[in-house]
């Protein structure tokens, strides 16, 4: 199988931007970096950084870029913000800096943190400094018990929070936050409930799942996306992966007890396939184009042909334990506020054994608690449609994952749309009209001159 990790789960991070951005901003000159960083104090960076409480320098490593330093650090936080009492855990953080004249960008991936100094694309855009802050109860940043109940929207924000209130003071710039996908959902919480913290957001391909219940907009969008050919043609190896459900879960099944890991998690390797197949047409759309619909095997293709495409599409190893077990907080998550997606099946009646195969439930040991929150997403929507000021949300037209989009209704905001897009888009992408659009916003936002 494949090795599957974050970026193919949800699509590409911003951790592409880097080089998309080549077309829209050119590296600080070398003088000017060098300046820079002879600003930063040399070691007296490290010594300001050692001296905020909470926070300890844990390494600093090489840079990729020419007048940045790149160090990990850890930030102690509360595992509840609103309960001093319940503990505390460290939280990863990486600085990409550059000047403490510069911006700043708050980047997360929604997930681990990213260990490669990469710059997000806005942070070449406003060649700024970079702090980017890993999701509690992902990677290392993780409490000493397993309790799940404090992975929540707010709690998180609340972790962005203090994080800026802590940094502020070496980098009194304007602050600028971003993430894709995930990451860029928790840009949105950060801001619904600490709406002074940035100067503004830019969100690219953020789902907003309003209404769980109500899952209707992603089957349309299914329903929609492409071309009848290639609708067809999903729909059509769909079925024929379950005709040949047998020989393909023995497959998988000897493949995962061969790399050491099973299927306690979810259940069983057959459970595990069809929430592939289910998935099929969602992951193709996030990651692919119409361009590609003619690499979509016929039914008639060799067994050997459709495991590999399969495994390609929708990521084998993401339902057996080594890899299921590192996204259960990304699914009770799901399963507890964000709310998950749903695919059409009409075409697949008398196939399919597993009803929940796709349900967040099925990726989160059946002992952890999964009480879901109606009221946070209705929340969110609300303020972003109200109240969200100088935020730029950037999507693909041929997205699944923003079928339901953010409506942001403050001022000098936007929705800018990639024609024939998928989930990982970035300013560089759009027409020239809208990327100019996009980066005088952001230059604006964080008081940066053309």
């Amino acid at each position: 199988m494949s090795t599957w990790t974050r970026r193919r789960l949800l699509g590409a991070t911003v951790a592409s931007a880097t080089a998309s951005a080549a077309g829209l901003a050119v590296a600080a000159p070398a003088h000017a970096a060098a300046g820079r960083r002879s600003r930063s104090g040399g070691d007296g960076l490290v010594a300001a950084l050692g001296d905020l409480p909470g926070l300890r320098v844990i390494e600093e490593r090489p840079a990729a870029d020419p007048g940045y330093r790149f160090l990990v650090l850890g930030l102690r936080q509360p595992v509840d913000h609103e309960n001093p009492a319940a503990g505390t855990f460290e939280q990863r953080l990486t600085l990409l800096h550059t000047g403490a004249d510069r911006p700043t960008v708050l980047f997360g991936t929604g997930y681990a943190a990213m260990s490669a100094p990469r710059r997000a694309e806005p942070t070449v855009l406003l060649e700024a400094n970079q702090v980017q802050v890993e999701h509690r109860w992902f990677g290392t940043s993780l409490p000493a018990t397993s309790d799940y109940s404090r992975l929540t929207i707010r709690q998180a924000a609340d972790d962005y929070h203090r994080v800026v209130r802590l940094l502020r003071g070496l980098y009194p710039g304007a602050w600028i936050s971003t993430g894709s996908s995930k990451g860029g959902m928790a840009a949105v919480y950060h801001r619904r409930f600490h709406p002074h913290d940035v100067a503004g957001t830019v969100a690219y391909s953020a789902p907003n799942n309003v209404d769980d219940r109500d899952n209707s907009a992603y089957v349309r969008f299914l329903e929609r996306v492409g071309t009848g050919e290639s609708r067809e043609a999903l729909k059509a190896v769909q079925r024929e992966l379950l005709l040949r459900r047998a020989d393909l879960v023995a497959r998988y099944a000897a493949e995962t007890a061969a790399a050491g890991t099973g299927f306690e998690i979810v259940g069983s390797a057959e459970k595990a396939f069809e929430a592939a197949v289910l998935r099929v047409p969602f992951m193709f759309w996030q990651r692919s184009t119409v361009a590609d619909a003619a690499a979509i095997p016929a039914p008639h293709a060799t067994t050997d042909a459709l495991y590999t495409w399969l495994d390609d599409i929708a990521g084998l190893n993401l339902y057996a334990d080594a890899v299921a077990r590192q996204f259960v907080p990304y699914f009770y998550q799901l399963g507890t506020q964000l709310g998950y997606v749903s695919s059409p099946t009409d075409h697949l009646d008398g196939l399919l054994r597993h009803p929940d195969a796709m349900a967040p439930r099925t990726f989160v040991p059946r002992d952890v608690p999964m009480p879901f929150d109606r009221a946070a997403m209705p929340d969110i929507d609300r303020w972003v449609r109200r109240h969200g000021s100088r935020m730029l949300f950037v999507n693909g037209t041929q997205d699944p994952s923003v079928a339901e989009a953010f409506r942001p209704g403050g001022r000098d905001s936007h929705v800018l749309w990639v024609a024939g897009g998928n989930h990982g888009v970035d300013l560089a992408d759009l027409s020239p009209a809208d990327r100019a659009e996009a980066v005088a916003a952001l230059r604006r936002w964080a008081g940066v001159r053309s």
